[in-house]
């Protein structure tokens, strides 16, 4: 008697481990796939074969250099007493 016990708390317990398809489980996702569709312009924009940007050597090796040279000097302090004062426009005293 006691194995059929024992037995049957088995089956119960394997019972709830058991995965039954629901309805959750067919539109999982379903939100995600539609905002990706409605948010996407061109879906074969991937399938296109597009040449390079063509630019000039020399520009683009003037434009790194003085992008680089922007970090070599420091910035000027700025004095920060003295924002706003002295503009004299509109300042509402007479």
């Amino acid at each position: 008697m006691r194995i059929h016990h024992y037995i049957l708390f088995i089956l119960l317990v394997l019972n709830g481990c058991a995965n039954y398809p629901s309805a959750l489980d067919d539109n999982f996702g379903a939100a995600v796939r539609q905002a990706i569709s409605d948010q996407t312009v061109n879906p074969d924009a991937s399938l296109k074969v597009r040449p390079p940007a063509q630019t000039e050597a020399q520009s683009v090796k003037s434009s790194i250099d003085r992008y680089q040279k922007s970090f070599e000097v420091p910035p000027l302090p700025t004095n920060v007493f003295n924002i706003g004062v002295g503009s004299g426009a509109g300042s509402g005293a007479h």
